[in-house]
């Protein structure tokens, strides 16, 4: 793993807003006002004079779920990484969550457990935001637009304009902002655009119509099942506010197909309660079903789900991770940079989507900051980005082809065994050994880079665990 990119992972993650950024734009147009959107939106207000926020659901309601985010009734949970850098262009966020009731879990009130063993304290202070989607979501939202240079047109993109090889404007048709009824059709000049429309985003196809590369589309399938509840939150367990156990090496789980479960406590004094299973598995989709799963597990789920039901089961399903390359696309126009889910959704069991959307940002920000060419393609950005995406991707889709392969007997490379082998070795040792346990949450917590986990000392020490075990 080349140094250089491990480095310039954690710069990124480490970074601070611009003090004295350039005004670059007249007018910046991001498509789409998800978290990906709004952080956009956020960088971009200290470059443009104007940003509109072109998003056809209507985000005037508060901490109410939208069409456009399907997954949003679900377990949410924002990640070290991504919280810290929120925090640090929005200061505040976490503590107005909290006093919405959302939970800001330390060390002392988290439970993670793996193949129903605990993980080793690892001595860190690592924060979690627990909270639901749409509130966290609104939280964001009412900041950036309180911004005197942001606005909203609520509207649908449908395509891009060019001039020059670049792109000059954004097409859109939609309800727009005014009466009942009032259409609200055109183009929107912009000398800037970012793609923030997500999982479904068009954007490629555009490109491909319009005569530029489409990048690469990569699918790797990764079947899973969610089904999620909410329950008034009771005390006996105060002492805990977000709870995960996982069964990361075998798609089967004894409660009958569970393979993930986690409780978080959110605002409203509830407990957000999810299982996941993957393929065929379809766990806990009435709340008896619910509650048998929970029993199998540590006695904090079971207690999670005794309180009164406020919100019956809400399933979803997800069939495969998905990115797309722009990095490797050789000819794409100017003033155009896609982020969040439009270019890399991965399997939400592992969290990084709004920690990931939350670092494009910073690529956005740092590729702002950076002077370059903007009557050229975004290159530069695309490059940064794909550290991000390289580094999530490492994660969420090695955990997942491993699993396809054991699955399907799939014959793997030597090397590829092997660093499977270690990283079999480290999630055990991460039971036991706290300096292992560090790396390997510096690296789910997307803190610091995945090839930092296969540094010499810490490969000793979990191999020398995984022996300490085997001996035992």
């Amino acid at each position: 793993m080349s140094e250089s990119v491990v480095a310039l992972f954690e710069s990124l993650v480490g970074a601070e807003p611009p003090h004295d950024a350039p005004v670059l734009f007249d007018t910046a147009c991001v498509m789409g006002g998800s978290i990906a959107g709004l952080l956009a939106a956020r960088v971009l207000s200290d470059h443009a004079r104007e940003v509109v926020i072109v998003e056809p659901d209507d985000i005037s309601a508060q901490a109410h779920s939208r069409p456009g985010v399907p997954q949003d009734q679900q377990v949410h949970t924002l990640l070290p990484a991504g919280r810290r850098w929120i925090e640090r262009w929005l200061p505040g966020v976490s503590q107005e969550a909290r006093d919405r009731g959302a939970s800001l879990a330390g060390p002392d009130k988290q439970f993670v457990g793996y193949d129903d063993a605990r993980q080793a304290p690892d001595g860190v202070d690592h924060q979690f935001l627990a909270i639901g989607r749409p509130l966290l979501e609104t939280l964001v939202r009412d900041r950036v637009t309180a911004l005197p240079n942001v606005s909203v047109l609520r509207a649908q993109a449908t395509g891009l304009r060019y001039g020059g090889g670049a792109v000059t404007g954004v097409r859109f048709a939609g309800a727009g902002t005014g009466g009942e009824g009032e259409r609200a059709e055109g183009v929107l000049t912009a000398d800037f655009v970012v793609d923030a429309m997500g999982r479904s985003s068009r954007l490629s196809n555009w490109l491909g119509q319009d005569g530029y590369d489409q990048p690469r589309l990569e699918r790797l399938e990764a079947p899973v099942n969610y089904a999620t509840a909410l329950f008034e939150r009771r005390a006996k367990f105060p002492e805990l506010e977000v709870a995960t156990v996982l069964q990361l090496f075998t798609p089967q789980y004894p409660s009958g197909g569970v393979s993930v479960a986690a409780a978080t406590a959110v605002e409203g004094q509830q407990w957000l309660v999810m299982l996941m299973g993957y393929g065929d598995n379809r766990p806990g989709r009435t709340i008896d079903a619910f509650r048998a799963h929970c029993a199998a597990l540590p006695p904090v789920f079971n207690d999670a789900t005794s309180g009164v039901v406020t919100r019956d089961v809400v399933t979803y399903h997800q069939a495969e991770s998905r990115r797309r390359h722009f990095a490797g696309a050789e000819r794409l126009p100017a003033r155009l940079v896609s982020v969040g889910d439009a270019v890399a959704s991965f399997n939400p069991v592992y969290g990084q989507g709004m920690s990931s959307a939350a670092l494009h940002a910073s690529c956005l920000a740092s590729y702002l900051g950076s002077g370059a060419d903007l009557d050229e393609a975004a290159t530069e950005f695309f490059r940064l980005q794909q550290v991000v995406v390289d580094a999530a991707w490492a994660v969420s889709a090695g955990g997942d082809a491993a699993r396809l392969d054991a699955e399907n007997g799939t014959e793997v490379p030597e090397e590829v065994r092997q660093q499977r082998l270690a990283m079999a070795q480290i999630v055990g040792a991460a039971l036991v050994d706290p300096e292992v346990s560090k790396a390997f949450n510096n690296v789910s917590y997307m803190l610091r880079h995945p090839g930092t986990l296969f540094d010499p000392v810490i490969l000793a020490k979990a191999a020398a665990a995984t022996e300490g075990a085997a001996a035992q």
